[in-house]
This record gives C-alpha cells, structure tokens and sequence, in this order.
C-alpha cells in the first residue's frame, strides 16, 4: 500500500506513476531472499536491497 501511494503521487514530467505489483508478489520476492540467504550463509543478504529496487521498478509505469 505504501509502495502504491507513493507511485500514484510522484509525477515525472507531468506524467504521473502508477505501481502494478501486488502484496503477494512482494512476499513471494522476500520468501526468495530469506531462501537464497539460508542457501549461501547470508551473503545474499548483500543483494536483497537491489533485488527489492529492481521488483519495484519492474512493476512501476506510467499512467
């Protein structure tokens, strides 16, 4: 929700955003990193900030 509020409030060149993503994909996504983390002793814990970055990206467009 918060991700959503804070698409639909930005504009960018007098276009505003709109987020597409869903709560369930989200912790889909973190389900992964704390898997991935457990699997290589933690150190994917050093890529989970651009993983989260890129999923948002991923799902924010124009409206």
């Amino acid at each position: 929700m918060l991700i959503k509020w804070e698409t639909q409030h930005t504009v960018i060149e007098g276009r505003r955003l709109q987020f597409t993503g869903t709560a369930a994909g989200l912790f889909g996504m973190w389900i992964k990193i704390w898997l991935l983390g457990i699997i290589t002793l933690g150190i994917y814990y050093l890529f989970a900030s651009k993983a989260i970055k890129k999923w948002k990206v991923k799902h924010t467009t124009f409206a």
